[in-house]
């Protein structure tokens, strides 16, 4: 499992764990597994899939480490 947070400047919008992530990357949607390569990567406008919740973000930051999964992202 993973551990996601994802935050906005205003509140926290998801704070748990998840099978899969999948996130709106520059060069299209990328999804993270467990035991992903640790990455940081820009998040442009879209949506973030937490397994089957879906977040709506206009851009960002995420940080993949360990199985952990830090997004830093303007709501839209």
């Amino acid at each position: 499992m993973l551990d996601v947070y994802i935050y906005t400047p205003q509140k926290i919008l998801f704070e748990g764990q998840a099978k899969s992530v999948i996130l709106p990357g520059e060069q299209g949607d990328f999804e993270i597994l467990n035991f992903h390569k640790n990455i940081l990567s820009r998040i442009i406008s879209g949506i973030i899939f937490v397994d089957e919740k879906g977040f709506y973000v206009r851009r960002g930051v995420a940080k993949v480490e360990l199985n952990t999964i830090v997004i830093v992202a303007e709501e839209d």
